[in-house]
């Protein structure tokens, strides 16, 4: 990201050179220098620090680099009043208030931020929000319309927001989310949903980012971010962010001691089938933590649970849990030899479930029949993968005719004649459709068990909106703490997403029909239409009244087309006296 600023190519011999692509010049600083001594020779480190400005060799504009770089370098000032829209909207900024107040989140941030930067830090959050963007060069045209947190609703520029980026010490995210969890509900019995996702990042600098499987399954440099989240009171908790080489499994115990260090004592945890293991049930076990788990469907023990108990409980109208469309049993049984109490296993069975899944296994077979039939008598070896469903046969007496001398590739050496279907594990899997498995520490019920696990959809909710309606799929960053910046803000703009979202879903419970605007971005996109216009007078005043889509919202953040009024006076105000 090159900022919007022009500062002279630094004067460091023999350390600056210019390289140019397309129709820029790229000015590279040398940062390091690494013999290898079993190569004989030295490699140079150097990264891409700006370009020039223009056919000028003295200017350049700087990029994160630079700042990284040549810290002490001073950007020039931006001005001190930007030019801004006639037109403001504020209704979304309205609400978003709102929520920044009821949780304090000024005060907390202000305890570890000078003043100026709480209201940037919140400006930038309400920006990813809004906007459903992260890319600092673009902050500027949000803010050109929009009110602002900052103090005179000052309009700072990309340059000012990436060094503010870069600037933002790692202690004051640790601290703020000491001081949220401290404020949370600790005497009460809450379930932690905790869940993980992988983000691909280019910058290979950055420490955290390192090579790693993608939720993708891809290998690609990636780093892990986690979020633990209060099923009940629905509300993000903490997060996590650690190396891309580091799996699910190993940093859920960081994850527990954390839960601890923050004061949870009453908590179960609500997991997905990756965390499952034999290290992670102990540890929870041993610090006092109830647990909900789901096993892998493909698992040796599920299949074993599941092919004893088939048809004993499918359409028993006892088992039935209406609300899912599910059929439920209990079962309570140990998970490892060295188990000292038992555990309670629930299986559960879904007939649209097991039509998809048989329709999927189906098509898989005969897709892997076709290609087997296409490839028969010729010189061809297939992987564990074909050999799991299929006996393969191949003719090693027949001779190969050799089609390329000149190719060094190995051939096959076998002749592929024929195949046959392994029956029994065909049959095996598809009885096994339809089915799954959650485990629980505590005893409960299968329709319990599934109650409380679906809590987790609102986690999955809260990845999904970071992605898609925060921007965050890309930092776009190349220092780790502009990195850890934005992952930072990114976690206090899902705390307010989050709560726009349950205030939306808890009126539409209470509507005779279900309107489609008080979906997050639906309700947003109708409360940007709210809007303030600079009149002859240069005083800044409500455009026109609230209407009744726009009433029905603001109600359920307990606002009126009132508290709309008084806020547009109080934002005419700041901006005439900042005039």
């Amino acid at each position: 990201m090159y900022l919007d600023a022009v500062v002279s190519v630094p004067d460091v011999p023999g350390k600056i050179t210019s390289r140019p692509k397309g129709k820029s010049i790229y000015v590279e600083f040398e940062y390091a220098r690494e013999y290898l001594p079993e190569k004989r020779y030295t490699i140079v480190r150097r990264k891409v620090i700006g370009k020039l400005v223009g056919d000028n060799e003295s200017l350049m504009n700087p990029n994160e680099n630079f700042l990284k770089y040549f810290p002490d370098s001073k950007l020039p000032e931006e001005r001190d009043r930007f030019l801004r829209s006639c037109g403001l909207r504020i209704g979304a900024w309205i609400v978003i208030r709102k929520v920044v107040n009821d949780y304090k989140l000024v005060e907390i941030l202000g305890r570890y931020l000078p003043e100026k930067d709480v209201g940037l830090f919140l400006d930038l959050a309400a920006y990813s929000i809004v906007e459903e963007d992260n890319r600092a060069q673009h902050y500027p045209s949000y803010a050109y319309s929009h009110p602002l947190f900052s103090k005179g609703m000052h309009i700072y520029s990309d340059s000012k927001v990436s060094d503010f980026l870069h600037s933002m010490d790692e202690e004051v995210s640790v601290s703020f989310q000491s001081d949220w969890n401290a404020e949370r509900k600790h005497r009460e019995r809450i379930y932690i949903s905790y869940d993980s996702t992988s983000k691909i990042c280019e910058a290979g600098d950055l420490k955290i980012v390192e090579t790693g499987h993608s939720k993708e399954n891809e290998e690609t440099d990636i780093f892990n971010y986690a979020i633990a989240y209060d099923t009940k009171n629905r509300e993000p908790l903490f997060y996590e962010l650690y190396p891309g080489s580091i799996n699910d499994i190993s940093q859920f115990q960081c994850t527990v001691d954390k839960a601890k260090g923050y004061g949870y004592k009453k908590i179960g945890f609500i997991l997905d089938r990756g965390y499952f293991s034999k290290d992670n049930i102990c540890n929870l076990e041993e610090n006092d933590y109830s647990f909900i788990m789901m096993l892998k469907g493909k698992a040796d023990l599920v299949q074993k649970w599941v092919l004893e108990n088939k048809g004993s409980f499918e359409t028993n109208r006892t088992c039935n849990i209406p609300a899912y469309q599910v059929y439920g049993k209990t079962l309570e049984k140990t998970l490892f030899s060295t188990d000292k109490k038992p555990r309670y296993i629930h299986l559960y069975h879904s007939s649209s479930l097991e039509a998809h899944e048989r329709a999927e296994v189906e098509k898989k077979i005969n897709q892997l029949t076709s290609f087997l039939n296409s490839h028969i008598n010729q010189f061809r070896e297939f992987g564990p993968g074909m050999e799991t469903y299929f006996e393969l046969y191949y003719d090693e007496n027949a001779k190969k005719r050799k089609t390329n001398k000149n190719s060094d590739k190995e051939q096959p050496s076998k002749k592929f004649v024929f195949f046959e279907e392994k029956m029994h594990v065909i049959e095996t899997e598809l009885k096994l459709c339809g089915y799954f498995c959650i485990v629980t520490s505590e005893k409960m019920t299968a329709k319990e068990a599934l109650e409380i696990y679906k809590g987790r959809d609102a986690s999955e909710k809260l990845f999904l909106s970071d992605k898609t309606f925060l921007g965050n799929h890309c930092l776009r960053v190349d220092t780790d703490e502009s990195a850890a910046s934005k992952i930072f803000i990114e976690f206090v703009a899902l705390i307010i997403r989050n709560r726009i979202y349950n205030h939306l879903k808890d009126a539409m419970k209470e509507m005779p029909r279900k309107p489609n605007y008080m979906t997050v971005p639906a309700a947003i996109r109708e409360l940007e239409k709210i809007e303030m216009s600079r009149q002859l007078d240069g005083v800044y005043r409500l455009d026109h009244a609230v209407t009744a889509t726009q009433k029905t919202i603001l109600k359920a953040f307990g606002l009126t087309d009132a508290n709309v009024r008084y806020r547009a006076e109080e934002i005419g105000k700041i901006l005439e006296e900042g005039a």
